[in-house]
């Protein structure tokens, strides 16, 4: 099995159930976080790192620091390196230069596997198997994850798709792929967020999911890194924004 690459449209994308996560027609104002501890020690904390990617430089000496409680979000245009830098927090690309560490561990280091649990990621491609409903997908990921399969049932409920729990993947609408991949992220309590162009896809009314998932997150002493092309958009989702041009944070 292989994760989805993408669908064409069917069915519905409304939310429903008691459990939904609340919808309007507006955004509303996102729920403060967690005011982050200078003493506390950073879940992501890089220093002057690079990565080569081919021979070609991609992101040059890039600082960032994350700790509990805090959601930063990375602007910048497209081939500006951003999902080369969650790539890298992610633990999937090792650094050619500089140092960090990611939830304590150094990066490239023997201590990486056993950190990635607590590291949860929505990229370009929702992470679902194609082959299995989106129930059959959730329920697995809770498992993996320690929880009762039930869960599963209760975040499709939360963010709309109760309904479609019986679809398969391969025949659902993106829209519906990329609710079912942010509430992948609801059932684990990952300690460590990273979300990229989260909206992709989504339509205006699934917004509040992304505030949801940042909002959880921080408030039980985690950390979301979002990136987007959009500064206004991830304004309005985390508590600052820096920018990144050229694979530099400035």
């Amino acid at each position: 099995m292989h994760p989805v690459k993408g669908c064409a449209c069917r069915g519905p994308t409304r939310f429903s159930g008691s459990a939904a996560i609340p919808i309007h027609s507006k955004r509303v104002s996102r729920p403060p976080s967690i005011r982050p501890s200078s003493s506390s020690p950073p879940l992501v904390d890089l220093v002057d790192l690079s990565v080569s990617l081919g021979g070609s430089p991609v992101l040059s000496n890039c600082r960032l620091t994350l700790r509990p409680g805090e959601s930063l979000g990375v602007a910048g245009p497209n081939g500006a390196g951003k999902s080369t830098l969650l790539g890298v927090v992610a633990t999937f690309i090792a650094p050619t230069g500089g140092s960090g560490t990611v939830l304590g561990a150094p990066l490239a280091g023997p201590r990486i596997p056993a950190v990635r649990a607590g590291i949860g990621w929505s990229g370009h491609l929702p992470a679902l198997y194609p082959d299995l409903t989106l129930g059959e997908n959730l329920a697995l990921s809770a498992r993996l994850t320690g929880h009762p399969a039930s869960r599963g049932q209760l975040v499709l409920e939360q963010v709309g798709l109760g309904g479609a729990a019986g679809i398969r993947a391969e025949r659902c609408s993106n829209g519906m792929l990329r609710r079912a991949d942010l509430a992948r992220l609801l059932i684990g309590s990952p300690r460590l967020v990273l979300l990229d162009e989260p909206d992709a896809g989504l339509d205006r009314d699934a917004a509040p999911i992304i505030d949801h998932l940042i909002a959880t997150t921080t408030r039980r002493d985690g950390a979301v890194l979002c990136v987007s092309h959009d500064a206004a958009k991830l304004s309005g989702w985390v508590d600052r924004v820096v920018e990144m041009r050229d694979g530099r944070i400035t």
